[in-house]
This record gives structure tokens, C-alpha cells and sequence, in this order.
């Protein structure tokens, strides 16, 4: 049963679309990076999430937790997927992009493959970064009170598991121990060898251990009031504090966290050159694809739009002056731009 699904993201997206259009050059590749990261862990997020409750949504046994953030006496914790299972068994999972490849040493160290650079990287590890979050869940579970059995009270059994892509490579070591290091789509299989090998089932004394589905539907509902929702300042973060101005928003990007519910006809609001600032910009084709013309000062600004409902990239289509952003996922379209008339800004030569 699904007690949370995953946070909306699309705010987060558009305010780095938007502040990418608007730095300068050394901070704009380090905005994009962080907007390919993003977007990279928010993919990974749904494919797992996708495959979790497709086996797991419809078990009355097993609770599913989403993207959960946990503050408990001064600890956070942001925790991909929980799965709550009745005998008390908690599965705590950490979704990691590696589409490209991931190398785990003999000392269980972990190497992101750089497919463009063809070589191995350092990346922290995901195991330990898991092992921090069980221990800020321990305390919550501490914080909800969980049931007794025969006056004692029941303490939960925490297990960490690293789910990556179903396509990702994984080079493993012959002697670090790699078994929570798993295939997403291996999930329910590794779940149930989990309880069954450890006689969680069958052993009486494990028996013991179930509570009722309401119990644990109760239990997972109290942690999810525990959730607390992130903030982030992505200009602070990038020195960009000053485009964070009311009459700076119009920018571009913003519209990229509307949702196209409809295929209206209600232009973005008014972009802006992210040179000079001006309103007065035009779209044109190039190399790249369409961006906009600066018509004060001639500089150019990338066109860079996400469907605020599922997050894919959407398309321009141009029908004369107007262009309409289409979502070729979500089949939407609606008015982006429409250029100027050629006398309202000349060009400067």
C-alpha cells in the first residue's frame, strides 16, 4: 500500500532554468551541472518508484513511503523509498543514477564511470550514506512509539539496500561484500529472500513479531506526518542572490514550472535577455536550435523548457510569429512566444 508518493520537483527545476538563463558564463556550467543532476536523480527517483509500486502498491502487508525527509533531534535525513513490512521489517532505499557504470572496490569504495571521459571517478559512498539514514529513521521510530506484544515492545529490523538502474553496469569485487548493491527491478525478489532465508516467516519466534495491517498502515502513517519538505535557495548558492528580484522573475524559464494541463492560449510570461535584461527579444533558429535574439544589444539566450506536469523537455513548434511549447509525453500544447513585428526593434547592426 502507498502511504507517500514523491515530492513535486518542478519549482526546483524552473528556478534553475531560470537563474542558468540569467548568470554568467562560469556560473552558468555550474547551475547546469546542478540542473543535470537534478533531473538525473529525479529519473532514477521515478524509475525506482515505478517498479516499487508495481509489486509492492497492492500488498496490504507492506507500507511504501516515498521520498521521505526526516528532522529528528537535529539529524536530517532525506530517504528515497521506505518499504514498512507487517512483521516489522523495514527496507530503506537509496535510488543512485550509474546508467553509465559503477566499479565497487576491495575496500568498498565506489567509482562512477565518466562515460565521457572514459574513466572512473570518486563518489561517496551510497552504503554509508544509507547507514546515516536508518540511524535519523531509528529515532523517529522512537519519536512514533511503535506496538507491544506481551508487554514488550517491538523493535523494528532496519536493512539497507542500494538500488541503481536496471541497465547499469556494476563491477564488483570478489571479496567486499556487494549483496545490497541490487538491480531495481530486483527489489521484490531480493525483499522476499530476505524474509524467507532469515525464517522471518516460519520461525515462531519471528511469528510473533506480526502486527495487524492496520497497525503497520498506522504506523507508516505516522511517520509520514513526520515528513518535512525541503527549501532551497539556489541563488545564495550560487552567488546569484540578486536575481532572485521580483521584477527579474519574468524570466524565460519560469514558465517551465507552469503545468500545460491545456492547450491554452495564454503566452509565458515576457522573457528577458539574460545579457542586458531586456525585453525586447525575438526567436530565432541556429545551430543549437531555437533561442532568443536580443534586439538591444544582440546577445543571445538559450531556450530551455520542461513540462511542469512529468518534467520531460518539450519542443518548440513554430506557425508563423507564434511558437507553442508541445509535451511529447503528456500530448500538451500551449503558447510560448510570439515574435515581435520587424519595425517594433530594429536590430542593432
Amino acid at each position: 500500500m502507498i502511504l507517500k508518493r514523491m515530492d513535486p520537483k518542478e519549482d526546483q527545476i524552473a528556478e534553475l532554468e531560470r537563474l542558468a538563463a540569467a548568470a554568467p558564463a562560469g556560473r552558468r556550467l555550474k547551475i547546469e551541472q546542478e540542473l543535470r543532476m537534478l533531473r538525473a536523480g529525479i529519473n532514477a527517483e521515478r524509475e525506482a518508484a515505478y517498479l516499487i509500486d508495481f509489486d509492492f502498491k497492492s500488498s496490504p502487508r507492506t507500507m511504501v513511503l516515498h521520498d521521505l525527509r526526516l528532522d529528528v533531534n537535529g539529524r536530517v535525513a532525506q530517504i528515497d523509498h521506505i518499504l514498512i513490512h507487517w512483521t516489522l521489517n523495514v527496507f530503506v532505499l537509496e535510488t543512485k543514477c550509474f546508467h553509465a557504470g559503477i566499479k565497487i572496490t576491495e575496500n568498498g569504495e565506489f567509482l562512477v564511470l565518466n562515460d565521457y571521459k572514459k574513466t572512473y571517478e570518486g563518489m561517496p559512498s551510497p552504503l554509508a550514506q544509507n547507514d546515516r539514514h536508518i540511524a535519523v529513521l531509528k529515532d523517529a521510530f522512537d519519536k512514533i512509539g511503535i506496538p507491544s506484544r506481551l508487554g514488550m515492545r517491538l523493535s523494528p529490523v532496519f536493512h539497507s539496500l542500494v538500488l541503481v538502474s536496471p541497465k547499469a553496469r556494476i563491477a564488483r569485487p570478489q571479496l567486499f561484500d556487494t549483496s545490497r548493491i541490487i538491480k531495481a527491478d530486483m527489489l521484490k525478489q531480493t525483499v522476499e529472500n530476505i524474509l524467507e532465508n532469515g525464517g522471518i516467516i516460519n520461525d515462531m519466534a519471528n511469528v510473533s513479531r506480526l502486527v495487524s495491517k492496520e497497525a503497520v498502515r498506522d504506523i507508516g502513517r505516522r511517520l509520514r506526518s513526520l515528513h518535512r519538505k525541503a527549501s532551497f535557495n539556489y541563488a545564495a548558492k550560487f552567488g546569484l542572490s540578486e536575481c532572485t528580484a521580483p521584477q527579474e522573475r519574468a524570466s524565460i524559464h519560469h514558465a517551465a514550472s507552469l503545468p500545460c494541463a491545456h492547450a491554452a492560449a495564454r503566452p509565458a510570461p515576457h522573457p528577458t535577455c539574460r545579457a542586458c535584461r531586456s525585453e525586447h527579444v525575438k526567436i530565432r533558429y541556429g545551430r543549437y536550435g531555437y533561442y532568443f535574439k536580443c534586439l538591444s544589444c544582440s546577445g543571445n539566450t538559450p531556450i530551455i523548457i520542461h513540462c511542469g506536469k512529468c518534467g520531460q523537455k518539450e519542443r518548440l513548434h513554430k506557425d508563423g510569429p507564434r511558437f507553442y511549447r508541445e509535451c511529447p509525453v503528456c500530448k500538451t500544447r500551449s503558447l510560448f512566444f510570439t515574435n515581435p513585428d520587424p519595425v517594433q526593434f530594429p536590430v542593432l547592426s
